[in-house]
């Protein structure tokens, strides 16, 4: 620790008031770029176990919370994690006072969209890790040698980064040409051969005419796909819309829904082949609700002129749920209470904040915030099939959100974030703050 009056608190570091004077009340200050306790880098010349004390805990495994809990972080991993008093702390470790906030698992949008550009792709990874996003995967439309490249590095204050590489389709001219376009069972199977190598997270497909535009896969085309994915032990993930497509690729056996049904609402036929599938996952991404009320939680990486032109706009939308969503929140409340096991991803570029309208949006199609987190956690690492990640436990990397508030309480909680660490280390808020809007403090 930096010196004998310095102890770490939630964003920063605990000091005395000034003059030295350890009888009036301290207060937390922004932590220092090499502090102990608060940057956590062993590489930095800091301690590299540190116990987290007090926090209410939502390890996201299933169980009810732990209200006054103690976790211990070492070598950027939970190595403790219980009720406080009976967690075995290392001698002479760190002490982070968590007393009064919430700590979650960092979230993991497990279906985006993102830029192409390393520049522009590693300030979007940076921009999700401010809104406590772990990882994200992009489906289906990264071309080259870039995205692999970048799942291959740690970026300080940025998420992890997966990728399905190209994606592969029919012919879908005017859309993009990123995917592989394949016509026959064989050019399937080539493209497959030819991703194979590179170990994407997943094999993507899109099965979907985009009303009549184009010609979508076959049955005996994704068939190919995805038999000779599972050959490669690739699993694949499908774009649907048609609950007739969701059922086909249920029986020719598909991993992963990257949407739920949008066309109408899905029957008893539907909810059996998914019990007969058990290890099928759903990430639902919900259409938009629009963002609702108060956006001023945007404001730590949404510069004052944009951020009044976002509020302007959503204050101006008219008010109801669109019937699309309510299409497909039916359907997810259907599929939740069938016990199918679902994931959260938001289909978008994100912009950082998107995961975090997104589970509110699945609480208003009937999730409970709870069951939400672990779609957001646990269940999206399970569809990334990386067992280090999305729950606090021991083993794990050490990835969580510290909250102002309570997130089972009321999902968009969420977003009161008071730090965010990524593998045992704090996420430099303040500092990307500034980079984006001019401004250390929010």
């Amino acid at each position: 620790m930096s010196d004998p009056g310095t102890y770490c608190c939630a964003g920063g570091f605990y000091a005395p008031n000034e003059g030295g004077n350890t009888h009036g009340r301290g207060r937390c200050r922004p932590a220092p770029a090499r502090s102990i306790c608060c940057r956590g880098s062993v590489a930095d010349g800091c301690r590299s176990d540190t116990v987290f004390e007090g926090a209410r805990l939502i390890a996201a495994d299933g169980r009810a919370p732990i209200e006054d809990s103690d976790f211990v972080v070492e070598n950027n991993r939970f190595t403790e994690v219980g009720r406080r008093g009976q967690v075995k702390v290392p001698a002479g470790a760190a002490r982070v006072d968590l007393t009064g906030k919430t700590v979650m698992p960092a979230i993991i949008d497990s279906h985006t969209h993102l830029a192409q550009t390393r520049e522009a792709l590693v300030d979007q990874l940076q921009r999700l890790a401010y809104y406590g996003i772990a990882g994200v995967l992009s489906l289906g439309q990264d071309a080259g040698d870039l995205p692999f490249q970048v799942r291959a590095e740690t970026i300080p204050n940025a998420a992890r980064y997966f990728t399905a590489g190209r994606g592969i389709t029919m012919p879908e001219p005017g859309r993009t040409d990123i995917p592989y376009w394949i016509t026959s069972e064989a050019e399937g199977r080539k493209a497959v051969q030819e991703l194979a190598p590179r170990k994407p997270d997943l094999v993507k497909i899109w099965v979907d005419d985009r009303n009549g535009m184009y010609k979508k896969l076959t049955p005996s085309m994704y068939g190919a796909i995805i038999d000779e994915a599972h050959k490669h032990k690739l699993r694949v993930a499908a774009h649907i819309f048609t609950l007739e497509d969701a059922k086909g690729l249920l029986r020719a056996g598909v991993d992963v829904f990257a949407h739920g049904v949008r066309d109408k609402d899905i029957d008893d036929e539907f909810i059996t082949l998914f019990k007969q599938h058990l290890n099928v996952q759903l990430i639902p991404n919900l259409p938009d609700r629009g963002m609702g009320g108060d956006l001023t939680w945007l404001s730590g990486t949404v510069a004052p002129d944009a951020l009044k032109k976002m509020q302007e706009a959503e204050a101006a939308r008219k008010p109801g749920v669109p019937e699309a969503f309510a299409i497909q929140a039916r359907n997810l409340a259907r599929l939740n209470a069938a016990g199918v096991r679902i994931g959260m991803g938001t289909d978008g570029p994100s912009a950082g904040w998107n995961p975090h309208v997104e589970m509110a949006d699945m609480v208003a199609a009937g999730m409970t915030p709870a069951q939400v987190i672990v779609a957001a956690t646990r269940t999206s690492a399970e569809i990334l099939q990386r067992p280090d990640l999305g729950t606090v436990a021991a083993g794990k990397s050490a990835d969580f959100i510290v909250l102002d508030a309570n997130p089972v309480d009321d999902i968009t909680n969420t977003r009161r974030i008071a730090s965010v660490y990524l593998r045992g280390t704090a996420v430099d808020r303040a500092g990307l703050r500034a980079r984006w809007t001019g401004r250390m403090s929010q």
